[in-house]
């Protein structure tokens, strides 16, 4: 059976419920560096904050016939020094791990931040264990920078998790 198509578009404060919904799942949650339990209102405040007037944030939501089955953005570097720097978060509804949606997000990201974005670099962390996770990012140009030992806390367990960062691959240019 075909499945149906996977649609990226920008996230907005009525996504607060979908998002809520993916982030509790315990497959998912166990991978994130946020903490459980978040509410639909928090999600509410995150995503006005993220899409208000003058935020350089980029949220979007990957949907697949109709239903929001995952998300991804990039976090722009506040130093005036690291503005050509962003920061890079993805999740992926559990039901829908290995079905082309992650790529599909990645793909969206990368273009947006060469073509568009005035990115340089697109940094993240990853648990050092998700190797799926880790095998989609090299496929996208990460590489892997260092490891980050007991990084952060996971399931009552400092985790170690790989630092990894992409490099623009074709820098801006001026056309004269």
């Amino acid at each position: 059976m075909t499945q149906a198509p996977i649609t990226i578009r920008r996230c907005s404060v009525k996504d607060a419920a979908a998002l809520t919904r993916i982030m509790a799942s315990p497959a998912v949650q166990r991978n994130l560096m946020q903490l459980p339990f978040t509410s639909e209102e928090q999600w509410t405040q995150r995503l006005s904050e993220a899409n208000a007037p003058g935020k350089a944030d980029l949220h979007l939501l990957a949907e697949r016939g109709g239903e929001v089955v995952g998300s991804a953005g990039l976090h722009p570097a506040v130093q005036i020094r690291r503005r050509h720097v962003a920061m890079l978060g993805i999740s992926v509804a559990e039901e829908h791990h290995g079905t082309g949606v992650g790529h599909a997000l990645m793909q969206a990201l990368c273009d947006y931040a060469d073509d568009w974005g005035q990115l340089l670099r697109i940094e993240l962390t990853v648990f050092s264990d998700n190797a799926r996770a880790i095998a989609l990012y090299r496929r996208f140009g990460f590489e892997h920078e260092g490891l980050l030992r007991g990084y952060a806390l996971r399931d009552g367990v400092y985790a170690d998790c790989a630092a990894m960062a992409r490099l623009h691959p074709r820098p801006p240019t001026f056309a004269q």
